[in-house]
């Protein structure tokens, strides 16, 4: 079992920064690709950005080159640098991971971090 803690939500003004972190523990071989995925009201969950154990990053064309994902191995964590926020940024952002179980890769979710961004 794998449990993914985020941190580091809250209000905002336009144009401001955030910086959210995802760390996650458990008994698990590795943690494979990390991501950071998230929902505002009434919509789907949409990917905003993920990145491998080498470090391989892909982020969503709506908030590239405004936004960096991180990964220190050492801790299992993961970090979401957020410049230049802006209103539609506005969403519950959740962590995901897919962790090696050994012989099996498993996805699991953290509970989610609100992100409020004020105009």
């Amino acid at each position: 079992q794998v449990q993914l803690v985020e941190s580091g939500g809250g209000l905002v003004q336009a144009g401001g920064s955030l910086r959210l972190s995802c760390a996650a523990s458990g008994r698990f071989f590795s943690i494979n690709t990390m991501g950071w995925y998230r929902q505002a009201p009434g919509k789907q969950r949409d990917l905003v950005a993920t990145i491998t154990r080498s470090g391989s990053a892909h982020n969503a064309d709506s908030v590239k080159g405004r936004f960096t994902i991180s990964r220190d191995n050492g801790k299992n964590t993961i970090y979401l640098q957020m410049n230049n926020l802006k209103s539609e940024d506005t969403a519950v952002y959740y962590c995901n991971c897919n962790a090696n179980m050994g012989g099996v890769s498993r996805d699991y979710w953290g509970k989610g971090t609100l992100v409020t961004v004020s105009s």
